[in-house]
């Protein structure tokens, strides 16, 4: 039975059902190349900066002076300049036991700068990309990664 046809009574009449798939297959295809070049380019730059270095100078002064008994004995203190002073004692046996102040260290701190010059070579690179036609004679691949003929 096609389309137009009628259909008697009490008859049956069996219909064709048909559906259509769809099937989708993928395929890789060079459609062009790159080629990416890197170059470094080296320059010579002179740095300058000023480097701090600090040290001490250290000074004795001899005072060999007694300590009266009952007397403070004197502690570390800053000199009027900014020195750091630091008593030295010793005792001392004679027919009486005395403290004798003997020296005092004064310490001060020098600061120095001096003028720093390296000549330090800096690096840079730089990517050049170039476009290439496809490959003659590459094969295409499906989805799968394989060749289609």
């Amino acid at each position: 039975m096609t389309g137009g046809e009628e259909l008697e009574v009490g008859r049956e009449a069996i219909l064709p059902l048909v559906e259509e798939a769809l099937r989708i297959c993928k395929r890789r295809v060079e459609t062009g190349r790159v080629r990416v070049s890197v170059s470094t380019e080296t320059e010579e730059r002179v740095i300058r900066e000023m480097l701090r270095s600090d040290h001490v100078e250290i000074d004795r002064v001899q005072l060999d002076r007694d300590i009266a008994p009952g007397e403070a004995t004197p502690g570390i203190r800053h000199a009027a300049d900014g020195a750091v002073v630091i008593p030295v004692f010793e005792e001392v046996l004679v027919i009486e036991k005395r403290l004798i102040l003997r020296e005092e260290v004064y310490l001060r701190v020098v600061i120095a700068e001096k003028a720093e010059e390296q000549t330090m070579t800096l690096r840079r690179q730089r990517a050049e990309v170039e476009r290439l036609p496809p490959q003659e004679g590459h094969a295409e691949h499906d989805a799968q990664g394989d060749p289609r003929p």
